[in-house]
């Protein structure tokens, strides 16, 4: 238990124990005294009891001083602002004042004259003392709390009208004083009229809990028994009418009717709101869904919600746009941006981990790194999500999500449809029964913070750093036959990415893919398989994302554990999602490994052998692996979603790298019948698996000091020249690669595959240095995104966007630099 909910309880130190805080509501964990001492319950010991009864009672006229001086602190401009009102020059009229103030005078004298006459009991305690009859009158008394809060809106509304239109009123609502405690070394604390306002809403809380423990302490043939259990009854049921359950569990609140309202699911989204992404919690309750954003609140003082909307489940539909409407613009940042935030985090972790070693992990420094990584990866978070996740209110707007996994989508989609099931009545809340709800969502949620890396323990797992293979085997649990296939997702910086898809098996109840992937993991912790029924029905084209909506048939996760995972051997394993049984196979290979180019020990093939020997034997300009992997996928895959990107099988791609090592004569058969990421994956092994990369090991330090430079002329100069320098196969394979790669991002609408993503992909391959010239250049495993990375990306980003280049031109060019690189 944290100590500030244990203080809270008893009221010794509340959020607002010297009358500052920031409005919001402030409803304490409801413990009981033992439970918040840390105590079992003296059973069968009456002077214990009673004891604790006694602590109890102490804390909670602590907490009354506090309060009272906050309603005086009320009522303290409230008789100037009265004289001024039949003045020629009012500040308000007196229609606007008593709206204000309402019942704020009945209150403090209720309570004054509650505080009176409980102090002297506990200054003179024994066994005997009875308290009962002062919480029954207390309680009796609520009538007028009623009044407040059905006066509760139109007051606050106005005090920020006549705040807008009256400076001299602003100034006085703004900065209320409010006296300590006796014993408190501050005298007085400037408050603001809006969150005193809003205290009389939350003390009848507190007052209730105060019973349940009270209740608790006194013996059943006690005198204040009754009176106490009177007092609880009439309490509570003031209370559900302003919706807030006293339950010491914290798990539900109540509805106005009084049935229970659980928290289901909640978890951080990125809303499109006015074209701009924002990061809001989502609550979803049994009867509704609430979108809510985190309040800004002082160094120390527990966070709170903003409510932005709500929709009943009654109401909520899953509606796609009407052909009428349009899709809203949706902010995205430029990619490179977001490569960006992904080396700065990677420096970061690395200062920190130096940090560490060298301190410790005790210095503020260390607090200063991790602020800066919370600010990148929070940004990242907030960018990177694309997928639509609409809804709908049939009496209302829609709302839009931004999701990076399709897992997520339907995770929120199903939980929502399973709560709609029931006989669901639509409900309104009014201003003050929104207001508690969203109150009661700090302590109701259980994603407490944003999956970034700086919000977790030291010692949790960093994740997976390299190369993960796994086999999607089969599945069994259709009821009936289907066109089945199955998505791969992996967490990378927080969000989930779709990494593998295997081919479609058709019309089968028992799918036999056995495909194999490689999947490159980015501090990865969760694997995900998700199974799809292929829907071939162009009517069902989903406007928001436009594309035909497959349906989930089920979906199933698993932990990447180190210790599993690391191992040479594969690690076999099933997931069961919805009746639905999915096997597979994976293992883990490091990132150094994985990356080694190694050169081939048969000079007779193509993959592991130098360019220049390849071109050589087969009397080509260009490698006929190269030519053929070009023609099929601006053939049959240029409009892919994600080519290049999403894995091929792996079992596939190490047959077509076989068939031409052995250069068979069926390859072009091979081709034709082959899944297009596979030959696409083809493609990037083999540039992969170069002795050397095609843009050479002696011209690499050269190429990333060409793309540091800043003047556009003399990167131009460096960056041709550098290119003429290349040998002649060399340059002509990367001239051709380039013009296809230009082609590809011609159809990003489609395929989604930018210049820029095809950079991140190809730009690594292309330039990565062999073994032999990197020993200058070792990274951790975990630097996936350093700089000598980024830089490569960039380079080849750098020809991309160039106009087309001709090897004749570029030959026949003289350009005034120097020939030695």
């Amino acid at each position: 238990m944290e100590e500030d909910e244990v203080i809270g309880f008893l009221d010794k130190v509340l959020e607002d124990e010297d009358g500052c805080d920031s409005g919001e509501l402030d409803l304490e964990s409801p413990l009981s005294a033992e439970e918040t001492l840390g105590l079992r319950p003296f059973k069968g010991d009456t002077e214990k009891g009673l004891e604790m009864k006694k602590l109890v009672l102490s804390g909670f006229l602590a907490s009354e001083e506090i309060y009272i001086n906050q309603l005086e602190a009320l009522l303290l401009p409230m008789r100037p602002l009265k004289a001024t009102a039949t003045t020629s020059q009012p500040v308000l009229t007196n229609q606007q004042i008593e709206t204000i103030f309402y019942k704020i005078q009945d209150i403090f004298e209720i309570h004054k004259e509650f505080y009176d006459a409980l102090y002297p009991n506990i200054q003179q305690w024994d066994d005997k003392v009875t308290v009962g009859h002062l919480f029954q009158k207390l309680a009796s008394q609520l009538g007028v709390y009623k009044a407040f809060v059905d006066n509760y809106k139109v007051a606050v509304e106005t005090a920020e009208k006549c705040s807008q239109a009256n400076s001299q009123f602003q100034k006085i609502s703004e900065n209320l004083k409010v006296k300590g405690p006796k014993d408190s070394k501050d005298c007085t604390t400037s408050v603001t009229m809006e969150a005193l306002l809003y205290k009389p809403i939350d003390r009848v809380t507190r007052s209730t809990l105060v019973l349940h423990d009270l209740l608790k302490h006194t013996p059943k043939d006690h005198p204040d028994f009754p009176l106490l259990q009177d007092a609880l009854r009439i309490s509570q049921n003031f209370l559900s009418s302003i919706n807030e359950e006293i339950d010491p569990r914290r798990t539900a609140v109540t509805t106005p009717k009084g049935e229970a309202r659980q928290l289901v699911k909640d978890g951080f989204l990125v809303e499109v709101s006015e074209g701009s992404r924002k990061l809001r919690h989502v609550f979803l309750f049994t009867d509704l869904l609430l979108c809510a954003k985190m309040k800004k609140t002082a160094v120390g003082k527990h966070q709170q919600y903003d409510c932005k909307w709500y929709i009943p489940l009654a109401d909520l539909t899953f509606q796609t746009l009407d052909d009428s409407d349009s899709c809203p613009h949706v902010q995205t940042l430029p990619e490179h941006e977001i490569e960006e935030m992904k080396t700065k985090i990677s420096a970061i972790k690395s200062e920190i981990q130096k940090e560490k070693k060298a301190l410790k992990g005790q210095s503020r420094a260390l607090e200063r790194l991790r602020k800066k990584m919370n600010e990148q990866e929070s940004c990242l978070l907030l960018h990177s999500p694309m997928i639509p996740f609409r809804i709908h209110n049939k009496h209302g707007k829609s709302y839009l999500f931004l999701l990076s996994s399709d897992y997520e989508r339907s995770e929120w989609r199903e939980a929502i449809q399973k709560l709609q099931k029931k006989d669901l009545q639509a409900c309104v809340l009014s201003s003050v029964e929104l207001q508690v709800l969203t109150g009661s969502c700090f302590k109701l949620r259980t994603v407490h913070n944003i999956p970034v890396t700086s919000n977790k323990d030291d010692e949790e797992s960093p994740g997976l750093y390299g190369f993960l293979h796994v086999i999607v085997h089969s599945a069994k649990g259709f009821k009936q036959s289907a066109n089945l296939y199955c998505t791969l997702e992996v967490d990378s910086f927080g969000y989930f990415v779709s990494k593998a898809k295997t081919r479609v098996f058709r019309d089968t109840t028992e799918p036999q893919w056995n495909e194999e992937f490689e999947i490159e993991l980015e501090g990865s912790q969760c694997l995900r398989i998700l199974c799809y029924e292929k829907c071939y029905d162009k009517s069902k084209l989903n406007k928001d994302d436009n594309e035909i909506v497959d349906k989930i048939m089920g979906k199933g996760q698993v932990q990447l554990d180190p210790q599993t995972v690391q191992s040479k051997n594969w690690h076999m394993d099933v997931i069961e999602m919805n009746g639905i049984k999915v096997e597979f196979s994976m293992k883990f290979t490091s990132r150094d490994l994985s990356l080694k180019r190694t050169p081939s020990k048969k000079q007779s093939g193509v993959f592991g052998v130098k360019i220049s020997v390849v071109t050589k034997r087969e009397r080509s300009k260009v490698p006929y692996i190269v030519r053929q992997c070009i023609e099929e996928v601006e053939k049959r895959g240029i409009e892919e979603v994600g080519i290049y990107r999403i894995s091929g099988v792996a079992t596939d791609i190490q047959a077509l790298k076989a068939a031409f090592d052995t250069n068979t004569k069926d390859i072009l058969v091979m081709l034709s019948d082959m899944d297009i990421n596979a030959i696409a994956g083809t493609l990037k092994l083999y540039f992969r698996e170069l002795p050397e990369p095609l843009l050479t090991d002696r011209l690499y330090p050269a190429f990333m000091e060409g793309i540091a430079l800043s003047d556009p002329a003399a990167k131009e100069n460096c960056m041709m020249h550098l290119l003429r320098s290349l040998p002649d196969p060399n340059l002509i394979t990367f001239l051709t690669l380039l013009e296809h790669l230009k082609r590809v991002a011609e159809k990003e609408p489609v395929n989604k595959m930018s210049l820029h993503n095809l950079a991140t992909v190809f730009g690594p391959t292309l330039l990565r240095p062999s073994e032999e010239s990197n020993k200058g250049h070792i990274t951790l495993a975990s630097d996936i995104w350093s700089h000598d990375v980024m830089a490569q990306v960039q380079v080849l980003l750098y020809y991309l966007q160039h106009p087309p280049i001709s090897f004749t031109e570029l030959k026949r060019n003289t350009l005034y630099f120097s020939t030695d690189v």
